[in-house]
């Protein structure tokens, strides 16, 4: 690792307001070096004024450098345009390379847009799957984190109706084990306590409510305590998320994006981080979207973004 960490940072769609938000990290961390993996020329237009790209300098600190890529077509805030998809692939696959390669610490991600991607027709489901691909990561788990809550989920973009069968036992234990895993080894909690939260109202009531807690969870965390974990559960979500529970508690592992996001973003929205665990590399990123509406305004909530950079930096402080 440098003297000073260094992190890839990826704006997403360059319609976004993922540019401004990138611009107005010059400056901000010192400690490190952040280098923006995007077209200069939409760093100078959304206000950057500390912006190194030469190829061959000292890196400053307090500034931003460039490894620059060119978007595909004009991009203008608000207007989405399938020409820059590749450009956004592009930049993630530079972001991981760098990072695999050691010439990055971590990576930290703006909000790309999905559907614009496919547009395009490239089949894209999101940063933590395609960055899953490109890193041959058998089982990514998506963990948001807001201060001291953090929420992991045992299965991400799903429809609802398809989420019981994707929970299977070996599912949920894989992402049991990643996460317990991943809370020590890049948080250095030596022994990980983890909400474990039912599928069904109540936890299931004793089978009543459906069959899930009984048939998967509860035999699988059953044999995961006996190896040595703290797990707690399966609990019934409606109270899991309530002081007595979390203050004793290191994460909540949700059964679906639904049941643990909401009250995640409700504690922290604007300051919490979307980290994906069990990849080789350390990757953070927004809570938010493009917000197609309020780019070029100015008006871009910087909160989460610097929030992601933090995140990371304290990663890789504990040898990530």
């Amino acid at each position: 690792m440098t003297e000073r960490p260094c992190i890839a940072v990826t704006p997403g769609e360059p319609a976004g307001i993922g540019p401004e938000l990138v611009a107005g990290l010059a400056g901000g961390f010192p400690e490190a070096r952040l280098v923006a993996i995007t077209d200069p020329d939409l760093l100078r237009a959304a206000g950057a004024q500390a912006v190194l790209h030469e190829p061959n300098h000292v890196p400053v600190p307090g500034t931003l450098e460039v490894l620059p890529i060119p978007v595909s077509a004009p991009a203008r805030p608000g207007q989405l345009d399938p020409a820059n998809a590749e450009h956004v692939l592009t930049t993630l696959r530079a972001a991981v390379s760098g990072c695999m390669e050691g010439r990055f610490d971590a990576m930290v991600t703006g909000p790309v847009h999905k559907g614009v991607i496919n547009e395009s027709g490239r089949p894209f489901s999101g940063h933590t799957e395609y960055l899953a691909e490109l890193t041959d990561t058998p089982m990514p788990v998506m963990m948001l984190a807001a201060d001291t809550l953090r929420v992991a989920l045992a299965t991400t973009h799903l429809p609802l109706r398809a989420v019981p069968d994707a929970l299977t036992r070996e599912r949920v234990e894989a992402v049991l084990r990643v996460l317990h895993q991943a809370l020590r080894a890049r948080y250095g909690i030596s022994a990980p306590r983890i909400l474990v939260a039912g599928l069904n109202p109540h936890a299931g009531e004793s089978g009543h409510m459906g069959r899930e807690e009984l048939d998967v969870l509860e035999p699988l965390l059953d044999e995961l305590r006996a190896e040595g974990m703290d797990l707690l559960g399966p609990l019934p979500a409606d109270t899991l998320f309530t002081p007595n529970h979390l203050e004793q508690a290191d994460a909540v592992l949700a059964m679906y994006h639904d049941q643990g996001l909401p009250v995640l973003k409700h504690v922290g929205f604007g300051q919490a981080v979307n980290i994906t665990l069990g990849l080789p590399i350390i990757r953070t990123s927004v809570d938010h979207g493009t917000a197609l509406d309020l780019a070029g305004r100015g008006a871009a909530d910087p909160g989460s973004f610097r929030a992601a950079v933090r995140e990371a930096l304290r990663m890789i402080q504990h040898g990530g």
